[in-house]
């Protein structure tokens, strides 16, 4: 058998069976690079059986011709109930936050269950042909008859067969500064919502602020529930309710199973007292989320010059051991009219606007949308190449994840349960009838 991968965790088996008999699979992945060696992955019972060279017969067979197999891409932050709505019932045409949101008000009026459940469903179809398996959604709270919440758990239940979805209880217009806003958060747990959310920043009060984050927490523990909560959404640099959620995470023990999203306020405390908070959030261990795309957008509106980028200290936080992942955020919706939902965009947009252009930097952007965003949304134990794990894998017309964020490169291949749902073939550029690849 000749070296494979070095990883531990890709076990790699040998090419024969009991006796000498070439075993024979559901599926096998022929000719992918995994961590710059050339394997071959094969598929059981829905699960990864092997990962190795000269593997035995698949009873169907993928050529992945020399490309890159990942564990698929992970959307940590998106909003289902609001998107392909840009423009409905107008468009947003300062750019700001407030005015999606106000804009959102609006459009929440004629909102139906059938209305959300046609956009939801086929951004996630969107998704999934783009190799997007699992999904963390915020859904509006603030809302008499949860709509939206209702509306949501069906569509969970039916695209199991495309995406994992995970939903979040989001109070958009706030938990206390919302009529009934506590009672409808919880009504939503009930319902079987899977994370508590909140937004202390839009709340009346600072203190109303961080009274809602005790909320949550709150909620969360009696529900046994995550927690992931819109945080310091704002240039303000006094909006610091990020070290409320790292202080109710310490009291709570929680740690890996919060998340703050979003924190561009972390981008404009100066440095003092950032550093002092840096402290306290590895103590809590919690993870971040970012949203490169629309924080550069909504954020630093206010701004004439210099403008900040308006985005959190991703880098900063990497560097410190923190877990950081990234997501799309809004896709046509009022707070952000572009997108298909792509999850390489955020991660080539994180690149620039964090700096992070070194090489290894890069990969790190990559695994924000894959492996560290597993880690957000609790799935890392079912989520991986690795022998005996669910034979959920993307192939990228890309020999390795810096190739695939420079060029944004296709996924052309899309496995789930080890069962073929996508394929896509790249585009193919010619100039005076010699192809290009884009390539050295």
């Amino acid at each position: 058998m000749q070296a494979g991968p070095q990883n531990p965790k890709h076990r790699i088996l040998s090419n024969l069976g009991q006796k000498g008999k070439w075993p024979i699979y559901d599926l096998v992945l022929r000719d992918a690079r995994l961590e710059g060696q050339a394997v071959d992955l094969a598929v059981e019972g829905g699960r990864i059986a092997a990962i190795g060279q000269g593997l035995g017969q698949g009873r169907e067979e993928i050529d992945a011709e020399g490309r890159m197999v990942s564990p698929p891409l992970i959307e940590s932050h998106v909003h289902l109930d609001t998107t392909l709505t840009a423009g409905e019932p107008k468009w947003n045409e300062s750019g700001t936050l407030f005015e999606g949101i106000a804009t959102w008000a609006l459009r929440k009026e004629s909102l139906t269950e059938a209305d959300v459940v046609v956009r939801a469903t086929e951004l996630l179809r969107w998704q999934a042909a783009q190799g997007v398996l699992f999904v963390r959604s915020h859904v509006d709270t603030t809302d008499p008859d949860l709509t939206a919440v209702k509306a949501l758990l069906r569509v969970r239940e039916q695209v199991r067969d495309l995406v994992d979805l995970q939903l979040v209880a989001f109070p958009q217009e706030g938990i206390l500064s919302y009529p009934k806003g506590e009672e409808l958060l919880e009504e939503a747990l009930r319902m079987g919502v899977d994370v508590v959310g909140g937004i202390p920043h839009y709340e009346l009060t600072r203190d109303m602020g961080a009274e809602s984050v005790k909320i949550a927490f709150r909620l969360a523990e009696k529900y046994d529930r995550q927690v992931d909560i819109h945080c310091d959404e704002t240039d303000d640099p006094q909006s610091r309710f990020l070290e409320v959620v790292a202080a109710e995470t310490i009291r709570s023990g929680m740690g890996d199973r919060v998340t703050a999203s979003h924190t561009t306020a972390f981008g404009s405390y100066d440095d003092a007292y950032a550093f002092k908070l840096m402290g306290f959030l590895r103590r809590a261990g919690l993870n971040f989320v970012a949203n490169p795309l629309v924080n550069i957008t909504l954020q630093g509106r206010m701004d004439t010059y210099p403008k900040r980028r308006g985005m959190t200290r991703v880098k900063e936080l990497w560097q410190e051991g923190l877990n950081v992942s990234l997501g799309y955020d809004d896709v046509m919706d009022p707070w952000y009219s572009l997108g298909t939902g792509n999850m390489l965009q955020p991660a080539h947009m994180a690149v620039h606007v964090a700096q992070m252009t070194g090489r290894q930097q890069v990969v790190a952007c990559y695994d924000m949308v894959t492996r560290n965003a597993a880690r957000t949304l609790g799935v890392a134990d079912r989520y991986g190449l690795e022998v005996g794990k669910p034979a959920d894998f993307i192939v990228l017309d890309a020999p390795d994840a810096w190739d695939a964020l420079r060029r944004l490169a296709t996924v052309t291949k899309v496995v789930k349960g080890g069962r073929l749902i996508a394929a896509a073939t790249p585009p193919e550029v010619r100039l005076k009838g010699e192809r290009i690849t884009f390539q050295r």
